[in-house]
C-alpha cells in the first residue's frame, strides 16, 4: 500500500464517523457581513490572519498551550476529545504566535510566556528517541494513540514541529534574559531529536515510525515527492544525530527517479507525485507544510526547482477549477484549491483526479506566495459573497456547492498554514528566521541545495 494511502486511511479511522445531519450544515445565503470586505487588501489580510492565528491563540489546549487537534464548533467530538493536541499543527501553531507579533495582535512579551509554556510541556511529553508522537494528551502530556500502532514517535510531524520551534528560536536569539531561557529550552529539544536512528538500523531511508511496543512495524520508509521534504532537511541538519547525505539520495531522491518530465495542465511537474497513489499531482498541502520555513524561492538541488515546483502545483490546481471536468458547481476562477480535509464522507485526500467537488479553503488561502491573484480572488469571494463559510477562527475547514453542504469545523493542520504563508507573501518574516538558522544552512549545503534570491 502506498505512503498517501496509508496515511489517509489512518486519519479517516478517527475521523467523523456520525450521519451528514450531525455533522454538516447546508450552504446559507449571505447574510450580514461583518468583515471589512470592501477595504484595501492589507484589511482583509489583517482580518484572517488574525482569525486564524486565533485558532492557535484563544482555542489553544490550556494546559499545555499546544493547538488542539480540532475545533469543532458544533461541540460534536465522536473521535479525538477536546484535549487531544497535535504535533505538527502546533508546529505550524508556534509559527502563528510570531505572526500575532508581528501583526500586533499581540506583544512580544505575551508571545514569549505562551512559547515558554508549550516548550516546557515538551520538554516531559512522551518522546521516543527524542521524537514527539502524532498526538499528545495536552493535559498529561502522554501519547494518545494515532492508530492500534501508531502510538510511537512520528518523525514526519516532529518536523513540523521542530521547523517551528526553530524558527521561533531564530526570532528571539538576541533578546532579554528570559527570551535567552526559551531559546536554551528550543536548542535542547531540537539536539534531542535522534532522526538517525529512525533510519532502522542504518538504512538509506528515514522512517515515520517507530513504537517501543510495536518497533517498525507500521513500516513507513518515507520516499518523495510529498510533504515530507522539510523531515530529511533537518535530519540533515542536525548538530547531533545527522544522517548521512545517502538517506537523502537514495531514499528520498530514491537514486533520481523523483524526477518526473511530465505535464499536466501543461504545467511542469517537476517531480514525480506518482509514487504514491498514481496521482499526477497531490493536494495542496504537499506544497505548503514543508515550506512555511523553508523558502522555496530560489532554492533548488540536483533535482527541482523547489519555486517552479510548489507555484506550478497551485497552478494545476486552478486551471483544473477553471476546466472542471466534472462540471461541480461553483468551481471558477474565484472557487478553487483541493487538499486533505473534511468532506461529506469523513476525511478525504482530495486533489485533481480525486476531485468529489469539495473545496478546503487552506489549499487556495496557503497558496498566496504562489499564486497571489488567485489566491486573492478566493479570498474576496468567501468574505464578500460566502460569510455562512466563515467563523470565529477563519473560513470553515471545507465546503461544497455542488452537495450544498459545509461543516463547521476546523483542523489544526489546515488552519495553520494560513497566517503563515499569508505573511511570507506579505513579508517574508517566516522564511529570513528559518533559512537563517546555522543549522540549517549547513543541512541544506549537506544535502547539495542553493538557494539564492532571484
Amino acid at each position: 500500500m502506498k505512503l498517501l494511502s496509508i496515511l489517509l486511511f489512518l486519519f479517516t479511522c478517527f475521523s467523523c464517523k456520525k450521519s451528514n445531519k450531525d455533522v454538516s450544515k447546508t450552504i446559507k445565503p449571505v447574510e450580514n457581513n461583518t468583515v471589512l470586505y470592501d477595504s484595501d487588501d492589507d484589511v482583509l489580510l489583517d482580518t484572517i490572519q488574525k482569525q486564524t492565528f486565533n485558532y492557535f491563540w484563544e482555542g489553544a489546549e490550556p494546559n499545555s498551550g499546544m493547538a488542539r487537534e480540532r475545533l469543532h464548533m458544533d461541540n460534536i467530538y465522536p473521535t479525538s476529545p477536546k484535549n487531544t493536541v497535535t504535533i505538527g499543527g502546533s508546529g505550524f501553531g508556534v509559527m502563528a504566535i510570531l505572526v500575532g507579533v508581528k501583526r500586533e495582535f499581540i506583544t512580544r512579551e505575551q508571545a514569549r510566556e505562551r512559547l515558554y509554556k508549550i516548550v516546557s510541556f515538551l520538554e516531559t511529553a512522551d518522546k521516543f528517541h527524542g521524537v514527539w508522537p502524532h498526538w499528545l494528551n495536552g493535559e498529561t502530556g502522554k501519547v494518545l494513540p494515532f492508530s492500534k500502532k501508531d502510538n510511537g514517535g512520528d518523525l514526519v510531524e516532529t518536523a513540523f514541529l521542530i521547523q517551528g520551534l526553530l524558527t521561533v528560536s531564530e526570532y528571539f536569539k538576541d533578546g532579554n534574559k528570559e527570551e535567552q531561557k526559551l531559546v536554551a529550552k528550543i536548542d535542547k529539544l531540537w539536539r534531542g531529536v535522534e532522526w538517525d536512528w529512525y533510519t532502522k538500523n542504518g538504512e538509506d531511508v528515514l522512517y515515520w515510525h517507530w513504537s517501543p511496543e510495536f518497533g517498525w512495524d507500521m513500516n513507513f520508509p518515507v520516499g518523495g515527492y510529498n510533504e515530507c521534504l522539510i523531515m530529511y532537511i533537518l535530519a540533515a541538519s542536525s548538530p547531533t544525530h545527522s544522517i548521512k547525505k545517502s538517506v537523502y539520495h537514495k531514499g528520498w531522491a530514491r537514486n533520481g527517479k523523483i524526477v518526473s518530465t511530465e505535464k499536466f495542465y501543461d504545467e511542469d511537474l517537476i517531480l514525480d507525485y506518482y509514487e504514491h497513489d498514481k496521482s499526477p499531482v497531490g493536494p495542496m498541502f504537499w506544497a505548503h507544510y514543508s515550506y512555511v520555513g523553508l523558502n522555496p524561492y530560489g532554492l533548488s538541488d540536483t533535482y527541482a526547482d523547489y519555486w517552479k515546483l510548489v507555484q506550478n502545483q497551485a497552478r494545476i490546481h486552478h486551471k483544473h477549477s477553471l476546466k472542471n471536468p466534472k462540471n461541480y458547481k461553483g468551481y471558477g476562477d474565484s472557487i478553487w484549491g483541493l487538499t486533505s480535509s473534511y468532506s461529506m464522507k469523513g476525511y478525504k485526500g482530495h486533489r485533481p483526479n480525486n476531485d468529489l467537488g469539495v473545496i478546503a479553503p487552506t489549499a487556495a488561502l496557503s497558496s498566496f506566495p504562489y499564486t497571489p491573484k488567485e489566491s486573492m480572488k478566493m479570498l474576496k469571494k468567501l468574505y464578500k459573497d460566502h460569510d455562512s463559510l466563515i467563523g470565529k477562527y477563519g473560513p470553515y475547514d471545507a465546503f461544497s456547492f455542488e452537495h450544498n453542504w459545509y461543516t463547521p469545523r476546523y483542523l489544526a493542520i489546515d488552519q495553520g498554514p494560513i497566517p503563515l504563508m499569508i505573511e511570507n507573501y506579505r513579508s517574508g518574516m517566516l522564511w529570513e528566521l528559518f533559512m537563517a538558522n546555522k543549522d540549517v544552512k549547513s543541512g541544506l549545503d549537506k544535502l547539495g541545495f542553493t538557494h539564492s534570491k532571484k
